[in-house]
């Protein structure tokens, strides 16, 4: 019986430290977080991770055994500061509410308290919360500031791009957040197969051919053009032949990455995407327009010769390319 209760005795003090622990543990999270909870407490280790390099400007998402995949994002604007470490994603919100911070609605009393759901809200259709206060990965409804410095600090995606990495991402995938090139494995090798040799065919001669016409030039939209605001670029949407000449162009350029490697198509898009800001600036220095004055049917005539110039050149750049 005095065994009992001396076992006993020393049972109290460790049940004692356990109820302390529950209580004072972090544990009673916010609702919201919630599938954070579940995922951590089953003891899932992440196979994917996210590397975001602000000299890159983009975004690495990165599997074990699949290639890295890279996507274009916005940085924060100059004198914005910008989180450098590591994080991991706490919550998804699929058709999230803007909540302005308050230093963003001290610099502009204008801003409501909250912006819901729709065209005008600047998350887009998808957030990735990260564990840093109030930042996050979201879309955007600027598409033209991706790739540039331009938000408040969080990280902005194309609208297509944020809808694949919200689908991939889990909650609690780690976030390193890096100032310099972001360390991605390089793709793996392929291995040569060897063939046996066909038996060669006669080639006929080439005035013996049927003349096969080329295929018509693709015609690619803007998808800018749904939210174009600047005076300039909403002529190109709205003035057919501006737009074909355009389309033209975005098509040739679309054909151009689907016939390389996957490995290079990345790059080469990138590319394509910082052309477009460079071919973006050029038409603004020279073809200017003053915001409100495009009604006036002269400098309406004057911007439209100007565009219809540089279009034209650049759509024989991307013939030749």
């Amino acid at each position: 019986m005095q065994r009992t209760a001396t076992f006993l005795w020393h049972l109290v003090p460790t049940a004692t430290l356990a109820i302390a622990l529950a209580l004072v543990s972090p544990g009673g999270v916010r609702a919201q977080d919630a599938d954070t909870t579940s995922e951590t407490a089953a003891g899932v280790t992440p196979t994917r991770r996210i590397v975001i390099s602000l000299t890159e400007r983009r975004l690495h998402l990165l599997e074990e055994g699949r290639p890295p995949r890279s996507f274009p994002v916005a940085i924060g604007r100059l004198g914005v500061a910008i989180p450098l470490g590591d994080s991991r994603v706490l919550r998804k919100r699929r058709n999230p509410t803007w909540h302005p911070t308050a230093n963003q609605r001290r610099e502009n009393p204008a801003l409501p308290v909250s912006v819901p759901s729709g065209p005008s809200n600047p998350l887009g259709k998808f957030a990735l919360d990260l564990g840093w206060t109030a930042i996050a990965i979201h879309g955007t409804n600027e598409p033209d500031s991706v790739g540039r410095r331009a938000s408040g600090g969080c990280f902005r995606m194309l609208p297509a791009d944020i809808a694949v990495l919200f689908e991939m991402v889990p909650v609690g995938t780690p976030v390193r957040v890096v100032s310099g090139p972001a360390a991605v494995p390089a793709p793996q090798p392929t291995i040569a197969v060897a063939v046996p040799a066909a038996i060669p065919t006669p080639t006929p001669s080439p005035s013996l051919l049927p003349k096969v016409a080329p295929p018509p030039l693709p015609i690619l939209a803007d998808p800018r053009c749904a939210t174009a605001g600047a005076p300039l670029r909403r002529m190109i949407c709205t003035v057919p032949d501006l737009a074909a000449l355009d389309g033209r162009a975005r098509g040739l350029h679309q054909r151009h990455l689907a016939a390389l490697p996957a490995e290079r198509r990345d790059a080469a898009a990138y590319a394509l995407l910082q052309e477009e800001r460079r071919f973006d600036d050029r038409i603004t220095a020279r073809c200017w327009v003053r915001r409100g004055m495009e009604e006036d049917p002269a400098v309406a005539a004057a911007a439209e010769d100007c565009l219809r110039d540089a279009l034209s050149a650049r759509l024989e750049e991307a013939k030749r390319r």
